[in-house]
């Protein structure tokens, strides 16, 4: 019996003697309440009678209401934050379970298949423990903040950059950072990007948003460099944010403030509304590769238009979905792909960056597969900027 887990986990399994089975491991494991249903039907029963629980142990077929529709009802009712898919189906089919959860806006931990296996439990069950309170709030989900916060929290750069590495597998040599938001509230702490970002689109303050992060992070960016850290600043940008005729402007007066050239930022760009370029952003992404800045095409593999997009646009990146990763394990189609991606690459002469790494297993797979770049909390979790520096300091003190 190991030291007991503060974790209420729901079985949800049709065969009696693997309900029995995966009950009596997470109770060998630890986990302070473990209850069990046959469906989904006496699942939600159980979730009304005992409340909330942590994690969710979840098949997918089987007699009565089935899995898939016990994880749309506990989409809207909140009363599981994460789900492990303990499933016999195909990993193709799990795979597009994989999608549905994550489109249902529940946690998906992982998927143990069958039969369990204590030590990937395990894995899981600590993965959803070191998940920091910031990222667990964001389970339950995040109410959106008024739009007159958000202007105050804007104006009173109350939102500050968060900065996530992204690191050369091979070595663990710092690559640069992928600069994120984070609102420093001051009554309600760390606020998720959930809760603020989709009213400053509403209220069309990305562009304030992003010169904010860019007057914050090149800051960083000098500060790191005077001890000897040289990092690349990459910025989310918008597709609708490319149809600023002014935006080229902006950015090089704020590398010429800091005194930071062009080659030490990156904007990554989702494919998704890139279909259609119009004049104005295919020039601003030309002006910007003309300063030397990267681009970055974010996110690929998730939308339809990748191969058109690079083709079209002036790409020097490619940041593979993380989705890719998380299957990559179980799925031979998944290491096909990013094998692929890594090859389409090479050939065009672009650097690949893995996203969503998140155990050692994932980063010795992608070593094999010719993957050299990667980001994802194996290596970093997003952080501050005070944290950053300690942080980098720290690795430097070791490795010396």
């Amino acid at each position: 019996m190991t030291p007991g887990l503060p974790l209420r986990v729901l079985v949800l399994e049709d065969h009696a003697f693997q309900r029995s089975v995966a009950v009596t491991l997470l109770r060998n494991l630890g986990c302070d309440e473990v209850f069990a249903a046959s469906d989904g039907a006496a699942a939600l029963a159980v979730l009304d009678a005992v409340g909330p629980v942590d994690i969710a142990l979840c098949d997918l077929q089987m007699e009565g209401m089935d899995g898939l529709t016990f994880l749309q009802k506990v989409a809207v009712s909140k009363q599981v934050k994460s789900i492990i898919i303990c499933s016999a189906l195909s990993a193709d089919l799990r795979r597009a379970v994989h999608q549905l959860v994550g489109l249902l806006g529940l946690t998906l931990l992982g998927d143990v298949g069958k039969p369990v296996s204590g030590e990937a439990v395990r894995a899981l069950l600590n993965k959803h423990l070191a998940a920091p309170p910031v990222e667990r709030s964001q389970l339950a989900g995040s109410p959106l903040a008024r739009v007159d916060e958000v202007r105050r929290g804007l104006i009173e750069e109350q939102i500050q950059a968060w900065y996530q590495p992204k690191f050369n597998l091979q070595t663990g040599e710092v690559c640069g950072v992928e600069v994120l938001s984070r609102w420093l509230h001051p009554f309600k702490g760390v606020l998720p990007p959930a809760g603020f970002m989709p009213v400053l689109e509403r209220l069309e303050l990305m562009d304030e948003l992003l010169f904010s992060q860019m007057d914050q992070a090149l800051h960083m960016q000098q500060l790191a460099g005077r001890e000897g850290f040289r990092l690349n600043m990459a910025f989310n940008l918008q597709a609708a944010q490319l149809a600023n005729s002014g935006l080229p402007a902006s950015v090089r007066g704020l590398l010429n403030a800091y005194s930071a050239s062009g080659p030490g930022v990156t904007f990554e760009l989702t494919e998704s509304g890139l279909l259609e370029a119009p004049v104005t952003s295919l020039e601003n992404l030309v002006r910007l590769r003309m300063m030397g800045c990267r681009l970055s095409i974010d996110d690929f593999g998730a939308g339809f238009s990748s191969l058109q997009r690079l083709c079209q646009l002036p790409f020097n990146e490619i940041k593979l979905d993380g989705e890719f990763v998380r299957s990559l394990e179980d799925d031979p189609r998944c290491r096909a792909v990013i094998g692929s991606t890594l090859a389409l690459g090479e050939t065009l002469g672009m650097s690949v960056v893995i996203e969503g790494i998140e155990t050692e297993a994932q980063r010795q797979q992608l070593l094999a597969l010719g993957c050299t770049q990667g980001q994802g909390y194996w290596f970093a979790r997003p952080m501050s900027g005070e944290d950053l520096l300690r942080w980098l300091r720290q690795r430097s003190e070791t490795q010396a």
